[in-house]
């Protein structure tokens, strides 16, 4: 690990005043940069490999008072920055009218790292892709923008198949965000320029032609809070995830469904899928299929196959389209059969 400042913020203004809104000098990707350090669990790892070599932190815990309440009334779900992902897993509340985000947190990780990890250092974690978390492979244009992707032709069955480019095959890795973008989450975030929203649709980047950007937070804006609108969709919801063991594994494929059902047709339905794709990913194409149709197995295999149907496959990873498919299938299902 690298040398850098420290420095502790007890409020979310004195971390922010402690930044600079000018490229460069306060940005979560580049060397040499102020980064705002809230649980550490992705953060303190990528420092430890030499991925991210920040130049100073501003510890915000202190202000986990300020920014940890989760709040659940009639118009949504409104979660503090710095709220402990473990603790909105437990909520009562949520775990009533938002079912699916209380799942998608009780499978993430292990429990000692949910009572670590914030919401929103969660929503921000970066690829566990190996080509960017080791420092031996030279091409990684994550890491070192330009240099190329190891994985295109290399070791590839965690990564994307979906919002993927010739510039970078990996995966988002994780459960929450999935969940968010699908139930049209926004963050309120706070920086030198003032206070402002995003949708969470519009919080991630894909790949693109500059992997290494993948965010659209401005250099030195902390995310204070996020907000999920409630919804008749959101009581009848569930989170399926596919992965090679039952405990502390990234999803190989993940289905976040929250379904209006009215009479047995779908009123509404709202998708995310998680270890398919190189942002949370919401399938627009498959809540087409399904909207406003009388729903029924057949009707929810339609869907997960138009789901897939722009997947874009490597050597190892050709089976993903299918188990994706298969995994937002059982996902509707379960869904379908909720007592709510």
């Amino acid at each position: 690990m690298r040398a850098f400042t420290y420095q502790s913020a007890g409020s979310a203004q004195a971390a922010v005043g402690g930044t600079s809104d000018k490229p460069g000098s306060s940005d979560k990707r580049g060397d040499g940069a102020t980064v705002f350090l809230a649980g550490g669990t992705t953060l303190l790892d990528l420092m430890k490999l030499d991925v991210s070599r920040p130049a100073a932190l501003i510890d915000i815990g202190e202000a986990t008072q300020q920014l940890s309440v989760i709040e659940a009334t009639a118009a949504g779900l409104r979660i503090g920055a710095l709220a402990k992902m473990s603790a909105v897993a437990n909520d009562t509340a949520v775990n009533r009218d938002y079912p699916v985000v209380a799942q998608s947190l009780q499978m993430a990780a292990s429990a000692q790292l949910r009572n670590m990890a914030s919401m929103a250092g969660n929503l921000l974690q970066r690829t566990r892709c190996s080509y960017f978390r080791d420092t031996t492979w030279a091409r990684c244009n994550k890491r070192v923008p330009g240099s190329g992707c190891d994985a295109l032709e290399g070791m590839n069955r965690l990564h994307g198949v979906l919002a993927v480019s010739e510039q970078c095959i990996a995966s988002y890795p994780g459960d929450f965000a999935n969940v968010f973008v699908a139930l049209d989450g926004s963050v309120e975030v706070l920086g030198p320029r003032g206070a402002r929203t995003i949708r969470a649709a519009n919080l991630h980047l894909a790949s693109g032609d500059s992997p290494a950007v993948e965010t659209t937070l401005h250099p030195g804006e902390l995310i204070t809070a996020l907000y999920i609108p409630s919804g008749p969709h959101t009581r009848r919801s569930a989170y399926v995830k596919v992965r090679d063991r039952q405990s502390y594994a990234f999803a190989l494929t993940s289905a976040a469904v929250a379904m209006d059902l009215q009479g047995g047709t779908v009123r509404d339905v709202r998708i995310g899928l998680g270890g398919v794709a190189g942002k949370p990913w919401r399938s627009a194409e498959a809540e087409a299929v399904l909207r406003g149709q009388p729903f029924s197995e057949a009707l929810a295999s339609r869907a997960g196959e138009a789901a897939f149907a722009r997947a874009r496959t490597r050597e190892h990873n050709a089976f993903k389209p299918q188990l994706g498919a298969l995994t937002l299938v059982r996902a509707l299902m379960q869904v379908h059969g909720m007592e709510v």
